[in-house]
């Protein structure tokens, strides 16, 4: 499967992870000193290095500035003096993830699974591609624009592996059928797959939803309750805007995907989980970092593989065949069968959709009520209109505040959009919630 390379100046330590690693299929090495891993990685390139952070001869960090000797591999730290500032200094580096000591079976196994690369199948993948021009649609996604091609080819690449998986784009193109993409083509897609709203629960309830609670743990609980990390074992738990999780369960979220272990709500007994993380976020996660919102080692864990969603506005020749799939659902619902006139495709053409694809669905349902023949004209669709940004200007002295910069852009938005919050959170690509938080200022 793989060759790993385990570099630890306990000989005993050492010689327990190799045993550890080969038991999942992987050929293994060790080395004691710096000295003694680049000597092996010179015999033999490995697919991932365990390193440890204090070696003999140096820190075990600088192994990662011999780029031309590390090659392709993946780099993993281990240490027992794990510390938030060690850890981002570590993946800012380069390493794809760390270990804290004693190593967990559990949590090795999901590493490697992880960097485990699969073989690239260019067969498979261009197989992909001709059946998606072909057919429109690939998964839960519909589409034939380059945009999504390129997307599609993401999905089949990483569905195959353990990755995780961190999805961003607007309110509204479509990020939860990625995610349910990824986990059908997937060796799970026999196991559950389960969605949380991060910004749609009450902060006083989401840690219980997403880990469970025991029986008296608090006011109300009148039983045992098992979470989402307890109900998608073995299979896949998507976590949407992950970046308006509250900052104590961000905690909680990172010693998760650290230990491989969780606790209920009341309880002290660590229970093992098995679950694939794919999150998304509406807004840009790193300016989430950078306002403080978001736990930067987190977001390292989490943004293994990137996936970005385009708008529907850079992506509108799927726009006749979104609004025949959009349609064909209604009629398998409702027993009718409505089509677009060429003008009233046309318009639809012309709209800027601030809601992307959600909008559009919107549009074509209110759209089939309000006609009565089996034709749909352009009397009900939304009138051309352009960008807010085009439209509308925000004088804003030097020196304002960043909190009140957002507040006085956010009801700019509002009040271009006639106070439809939700096509006005979807132009600002955040939540309607977001967006009342916002205009409090």
């Amino acid at each position: 499967m793989g060759h790993a390379l385990i570099v630890e100046d306990d000989a005993d330590a050492a010689r327990m992870v190799a045993q550890l690693v080969a038991s999942h299929g992987f050929s293994a090495a060790t080395a004691q000193s710096l000295g003694e891993a680049r000597r092996q990685m010179a015999l033999q390139q490995p697919d991932v290095v365990l390193l440890d952070l204090k070696l003999p001869d140096g820190d075990g960090m600088a192994l990662l500035d011999d780029t031309d000797l590390l090659g392709d591999s993946d780099v993993v730290l281990m240490t027992g003096h794990a510390s938030l500032e060690t850890s981002i200094r570590a993946l800012r580096a380069g390493a794809v993830d760390y270990l804290v000591k004693p190593v967990s079976p559990g949590q090795l196994q999901g590493i490697l699974a992880r960097v485990t690369k699969p073989a690239p199948d260019g067969t498979a993948l261009r197989a992909v591609r001709e059946q998606a021009e072909r057919a429109g649609r690939f998964g839960h996604l519909v589409g034939r624009s380059a945009p999504m091609l390129q997307v599609y080819e993401q999905v089949a690449r990483v569905a195959a592996t353990s990755m995780a998986v961190f999805v961003t784009g607007e309110s509204g193109t479509g990020k939860e059928l990625v995610a349910r993409s990824v986990h059908d083509m997937s060796k799970r897609r026999g196991k559950p797959f389960l969605a949380v709203n991060c910004g749609a629960i009450s902060p006083n309830l989401i840690e219980s939803e997403i880990f469970g609670h025991e029986k008296g743990s608090f006011t109300g609980a009148e039983r045992q309750h098992h979470g989402f990390f307890e109900r998608a074992h073995g299979g896949t738990l998507f976590l949407d805007e992950i970046t308006e999780m509250a900052p104590a369960l961000q905690v909680k979220l990172l010693r998760v995907l650290e230990t491989g272990t969780f606790m209920r709500v009341g309880s002290t007994t660590p229970i093992a989980t098995d679950v694939r993380i794919v999150t998304a976020s509406n807004r840009d996660p790193l300016a989430a970092v950078a306002d403080g919102r978001f736990r930067e080692d987190l977001l390292y864990r989490l943004n293994v593989f990137p996936i970005e969603l385009p708008p529907l506005r850079e992506r509108k020749d799927d726009l006749p065949l979104l609004a025949r799939h959009f349609l064909t659902e209604i009629h398998r619902r409702e027993g009718t069968r409505r089509s677009l006139t060429p003008e009233a495709l046309a318009q639809l053409a012309q709209h800027a959709w601030p809601g992307n694809v959600r909008e559009l669905r919107n549009v074509l349902q209110r759209a089939w009520v309000m006609s009565d023949g089996p034709e749909i004209t352009e009397r009900w669709l939304p009138r051309a209109v352009t960008a807010p940004t085009a439209k509308a200007s925000v004088p804003i002295p030097l020196g304002t505040p960043l909190a009140e910069v957002e507040r006085l852009v956010a009801a700019a938005t509002l009040d271009h959009f006639q106070q439809d919050a939700a096509r006005a959170a979807a132009a600002l690509g955040i939540s309607p919630r977001t967006l009342a938080g916002k205009l409090k200022g």
